[in-house]
């Protein structure tokens, strides 16, 4: 084996002083290639996924294995990071470093590590909001060695279309967003969306997701929704032009903390009206996804039409009956009516003290 080693770098060293005759111009160098025994650090989250919904607390596992030969470090650096949907981007959530701790942005106040252990990099989320659905990074830096892992977040929640009293397709995709706001929810997601549809959502006008693409779902194929003789799944339209393109949206909400309700009126209101009356009683207008929010969370079911914030007029089934969407459970939707037409009840939501 040693002549072997030594032919071998006398065969270099004469290749080396060859191309140093032939290419005297020439600058090289040597690159050597060190191989370890493995990774001296990793970090494992014991869940992938976890799930909450707005207003709730949660986990996010993180867990550091380091071999026991590395010397005690004091500097082992921390960090979570949020992921954007394209993965192009992250935002910072929370960074330490020994005794030094930061939380960012919307995200300050509401982290901190669980720190069970010096081994646990487990991060704790207080008073979720719909913002923070997504995926987070965790990432450990010891020294020279480094290592992540992702784990993602999901709500409780309920997915639905909407469009505003302009009518349908005139939202691009700023509008579709300051519209879900209004109505208390945020656009959705697609796997929001196809979770949706794979719980029997069908509707066959497109709308803006929350990566820029616009889809639709389709349960039952028909003519008019990409051809009667097509499979069902989600009909995608592909990424539009967030600018100039105009369509409906879908929007995403979770539970809410306070008290949605028909408030019980001795006669029939214009929308003006409805608006004193809920504020009379204390509480605001509804909007329409606290109404999605209390029919599909909640359970929530009355066969009374109402006005919401928006100045439409709905109102929610969960046991379908006669005269009541007879065939789903729904939120029935009876369109933006002039707002002086005293038809209708009011829907009305009032937070909890």
């Amino acid at each position: 084996m040693v002549p072997l080693l030594i032919c071998a770098l006398v065969s270099l060293s004469v290749a080396e002083s060859n191309l140093d005759i032939l290419y005297p111009e020439l600058e090289h160098s040597r690159t050597i290639y060190v191989t370890e025994n493995g990774p001296k650090l990793n970090v494992v989250a014991e869940q992938a996924k976890i799930v909450s919904r707005r207003g709730g607390n949660v986990t996010f596992p993180c867990q550091i294995q380091r071999d026991q030969q590395l010397p005690p470090s004091r500097k082992m650096r921390i960090k979570w990071t949020k992921l954007t949907s394209d993965y192009l981007k992250e935002v910072d959530v929370f960074v330490s470093m020994g005794y030094h701790k930061k939380s960012y942005g919307s995200f300050h106040g509401r982290v901190h590590l669980q720190s069970s252990s010096p081994m646990d990099a487990s991060l704790v989320m207080t008073d979720i909001t719909l913002d923070d659905y997504g995926r987070y990074k965790c990432e450990v830096i010891d020294g020279l060695e480094d290592d992540t892992v992702v784990v993602s977040l999901e709500l409780e929640g309920v997915v639905f279309p909407y469009f505003p009293r302009l009518g349908r397709y005139n939202l691009n995709f700023y509008d579709a967003e300051r519209a879900c706001r209004d109505q208390d929810a945020v656009v959705a997601s697609f796997d929001q969306l196809y979770d949706a549809w794979r719980g029997g959502m069908d509707w066959c006008n497109a709308g803006w997701l929350s990566d820029g693409s616009v889809q639709y779902p389709i349960s039952t194929p028909r003519e008019p929704c990409g051809g009667k003789n097509t499979v069902p799944g989600i009909r995608n339209y592909g990424l539009r032009d967030k600018d100039k393109s105009h369509y409906d949206v879908f929007c995403f909400t979770s539970f809410h903390k306070g008290k949605f309700y028909y408030l019980i009126h001795p006669s029939k209101l214009t929308y003006d009206e409805a608006v004193r009356a809920c504020q009379k009683d204390g509480a605001q207008i509804a909007k329409v996804g606290q109404m999605f929010a209390a029919w599909k969370l909640n359970k929530y079911d009355r066969c009374d039409a109402g006005w919401l914030a928006d100045a439409s007029v709905r109102y929610p089934i969960y046991h379908p009956r006669r005269r009541c969407s007879p065939t789903e459970a729904a939120v029935r939707f009876s369109g933006f009516p002039d707002k002086k037409h005293k038809l209708y009840g009011v829907y009305c939501y009032k937070e909890n003290n």
